[in-house]
């Protein structure tokens, strides 16, 4: 039998919401142009999407009882997570379509420089470097907090950790190469994904 408690539905009700948001930002989001040809492509980032989305496939994979809370024996701390789920889904979903409408037909999954790339550091970018890096994370932290039994979790933050570790690794490189000093300043000035942090 499913037990429904209030905060702990409402979470999960709020965060799958959000996950429909930042599914169609993507979709919605302007594709590169085909008169658009890739200057430099670095396809291993491939593996950096395939431990993301691995993680993804954890945080849902070991759930705990549907429509519970993420602490059990603490109403207070309960509700305060749920809370905290909900507002990292909406700000997750809201911040990864920023950045997808800055990136405009910059945006892509793979790692890669278009002809007349432009270096986009405002917007979300002027708080990180990475910032649909960032949504992603906070999506996963509150799907965890939503669904996910802690050792999923940690498990999933681990695994995405490293898949973020290269994709950002991969794309800076392109970066570097195409803009030299101009992404320098910005590397040391914004931080990569973490914001204040990292």
């Amino acid at each position: 039998m499913i037990r429904f408690d209030f905060w702990p539905t409402l979470a999960f009700v709020v965060v799958v919401s959000s996950w429909i948001a930042f599914v169609l930002a993507f979709i919605l989001g302007k594709k590169p142009s085909p008169s658009a040809p890739d200057r430099k492509r670095d396809r291993s980032s491939i593996v950096g999407i395939v431990l993301q989305g691995c993680s993804y496939a954890i945080i849902w994979a070991i759930h705990r009882h549907w429509f519970t809370p993420f602490v059990s024996g603490s109403n207070a701390a309960g509700i305060a997570l749920s809370i905290l789920a909900m507002a990292l889904a909406v700000a997750s979903a809201w911040f990864s379509a920023a950045a997808v409408r800055k990136l405009d037909k910059q945006w892509s999954l793979a790692a890669r420089v278009l002809e007349g790339h432009k270096l986009v550091t405002e917007g979300p970018y002027s708080v990180v470097r990475n910032p649909i890096y960032t949504a992603m994370l906070g999506m996963l932290l509150a799907t965890g907090l939503a669904a996910s039994h802690w050792i999923g979790l940690a498990i999933a933050v681990v695994v995405f950790a490293m898949g973020t570790a290269i994709r950002v690794r991969s794309e800076e490189k392109l970066l570097r190469e195409a803009f030299g000093a101009e992404f320098e300043a910005y590397a040391r000035r914004v931080p990569a994904v973490i914001p204040f942090l990292f």
